[in-house]
């Protein structure tokens, strides 16, 4: 799977493990930075892998910051992005499962390596679910393009 990676200064220990760990099990991995630990915006990082994401060059997107949050809003901003917070695995899962959600996005101060790892395995491997879920989703897809 060709998967896109990205983080502010924040999250870029926890993005360089997990990029590596994503190369191992053989993904195509294509990191958008930051590219070490000085101080930096992670909208800006949020933006090159949501526009990855949105404009199909990659089939999915992992964002790392602090919290997960500022860097989940801004990911989200992105048309056509749904990017979730890593919370707990069963919301990883029900993420994919009935939001589609095509962005994973966690919080480095809270999330330990071997977590962050299992949490972005969840998101690779579960499906959508589709169905009644589907017509949600298009809502979602339909929100944004009139809420401009």
């Amino acid at each position: 799977m060709r998967i896109a990676i990205g983080s502010d200064h924040a999250g870029f220990a926890l993005k360089q493990q997990v990029a590596e760990t994503l190369r191992r099990a053989g993904h195509e991995v294509t990191d958008k930075g930051t590219y070490n630990t000085e101080s930096c915006d992670y909208p800006d990082f949020a933006a090159a892998v949501g526009r990855d994401v949105a404009n199909g060059s990659v089939e999915k997107g992992v964002v790392i910051c602090s919290t997960g949050v500022g860097i989940s809003i801004a990911a989200n901003k992105i048309d056509g992005v749904r990017a979730a917070l890593a919370v707990n695995d069963d919301e990883v899962q029900l993420t994919r499962q009935h939001n589609d959600a095509n962005v994973l996005a966690i919080g480095a101060k809270y999330t330990d390596a071997a977590t962050a790892d299992r949490f972005v395995k969840l998101f690779l491997e579960t499906a959508f679910e589709g169905g009644r879920h589907q017509r949600r989703v298009d809502k979602i897809t339909q929100l944004e393009q009139s809420g401009k």
